[in-house]
């Protein structure tokens, strides 16, 4: 992130622009909305820009910059046409630590302008650091049609009643817990369909009726969300409700950084990250974490990388919480398999090559590959094998011993789904050997079957 996000407020500060034509004028125009005080400072400029900034009360200086300009001033906007010009006052705003925008060079910048979506007192910023303005105006566009002007009507309502339930409920927790409550019920629709009256009268019922948490033990919930295989695109909206909805995020190396990224900023977060015969956390240790947060009345998300019921030991997880009597809620997500072998384009089953498929483990709790052989050598069925990196050499070995073609052919997908996603393809005979001198990054799948074939000429078309 080059450029924190921030809230500043100018209302009655001097704010320094130089420059008077169109640009100069897209940033008064904020500025303004803001309460700044305008110090224009240009050769010439726009008969508008000039009207602007007298009506905020500001002054309209008719010549080149000067260094005196910048005495007072709380904020600097570069907007010459004059390049030599803009990288000047940069300069000497550096010296002096006042920030400055200077317009299309964010290098020379200690600020950038977001593009606003306005809904007064709620506003969203989306900046791009200055990479991508075009892009920056198209999500705009897209967000202005999705969020309706009257959220800014709700922000107020809820402004509104703030002092009145902090006498109410003197607790921070709880007042979190009653606006959480009251978000997630008719109160927003009555808002957003213009029945503010209903709203604001529902709403002083409910703070009247409301009582100190004190009064009543808090109560936790434990939710166990399947994170996906590693694109966060690939999170389902139940998920990444309930992930922004928690107090506490549980969450292991196979996750995604990005999807850990997702959860509120405010929400405590704690790694219990399991590599091969290395444990931040043992398995009961985790299991008892759960029942320990929720018991304090916090809303507990144990994010688990792709499927919770599908080799995530999501079911052990649940046996404590469930003995405890801690209401829970299970989030499937997409597992490994379906994931990986989609981005590799690998369908899994197919036709003219596979009408059935098998997951299986590859490592068991002891670290052995001893696997029902017999059963896993049917050529029209794929075989998907988890966490079989290690076992590999033995995997190809034994199914070629109880009966597989060796020139079955097999993929290696390393970190599937995500930009690193890399495809090793083979046979059975060959690919142990193949792959001795690589280094390879976990997570990893391997695809057992004639659908492998079909790689790369199904390949989803982001992949290198």
């Amino acid at each position: 992130m080059d450029f924190l996000p921030l809230g500043l407020k100018l209302a009655g500060e001097t704010v320094l622009l130089a420059g008077g034509g169109d640009t100069a004028l897209r940033k008064a125009r904020l500025l303004a909305r803001a309460g700044a005080r305008l110090r224009l400072v240009a050769p010439a400029w726009r008969a508008d820009l000039g009207e602007l900034v007298e009506q905020g009360g500001g002054v309209c200086h008719p010549r080149r910059f000067e260094e005196g300009d910048l005495d007072g001033a709380r904020l600097v906007v570069a907007a010459t046409d004059d390049g030599t010009v803009n990288s000047h006052i940069a300069g000497l705003c550096a010296q002096r630590g006042v920030p400055v925008n200077v317009v299309d060079q964010p290098r020379l910048s200690s600020f950038v302008f977001p593009a606003l979506i306005d809904r007064d007192p709620l506003f969203v910023a989306i900046s791009s650091s200055g990479a991508s303005p075009v892009l920056v105006r198209r999500l705009r566009a897209e967000l202005e049609a999705w969020l309706p002007a009257r959220w800014g009507r709700l922000a107020l309502l809820i402004g509104q009643f703030r002092e009145s339930l902090s006498r109410r409920l003197p607790a921070r927790k709880a007042r979190e817990a009653f606006w959480e409550r009251q978000l997630d019920g008719p109160l927003v629709e009555q808002v957003l369909s213009g029945h503010q009256s209903d709203a604001e009268a529902a709403l002083r019922a409910a703070i009247e009726a409301a009582e100190p948490a004190a009064t009543e033990a808090p109560v936790g919930e434990v939710y166990l969300v399947g994170a996906g295989p590693g694109d966060p695109d690939l999170l389902t909206f139940r998920a990444l409700y309930l992930l922004q909805k928690a107090d506490v995020v549980l969450y292991d190396r196979l996750v995604a950084p990005e999807v850990v990224a997702l959860a509120r900023a405010d929400a405590e977060k704690v790694y219990v990250g399991k590599a091969r015969d290395l444990h931040a956390l043992p398995q009961d240790n985790i299991n008892d974490l759960l029942v320990h947060y929720a018991r304090q009345g916090r809303r507990v998300c144990r994010l688990k990388g792709g499927d919770p019921f599908i080799f995530g030991r999501g079911g052990e997880e649940l046996e404590k919480v469930v003995a405890a009597g801690i209401a829970f809620q299970v989030v499937p997500g997409i597992t490994a398999a379906s994931g990986c072998a989609s981005y590799a384009g690998i369908p899994l089953t197919h036709r003219d090559h596979a009408q059935s498929v098998r997951f299986v483990t590859g490592h068991r709790k002891d670290g052995s590959v001893d696997l029902d052989w017999p059963n896993l050598i049917a050529p029209q069925e794929t075989l998907v094998f988890y966490m079989g990196l290690v076992g590999l050499a033995e995997i190809c070995e034994q199914l070629v011993a109880h009966g597989r073609e060796p020139g079955t052919p097999v993929a290696l997908v390393s970190r599937g789904t995500t930009d690193a996603q890399e495809v090793i393809t083979g046979t059975l005979a060959d690919l142990p050997a193949a792959i001795e001198s690589r280094e390879i990054h976990a997570p990893t799948l391997i695809i057992v079957g004639s659908v492998v074939s079909l790689h790369p000429r199904y390949r989803w078309f982001g992949e290198a």
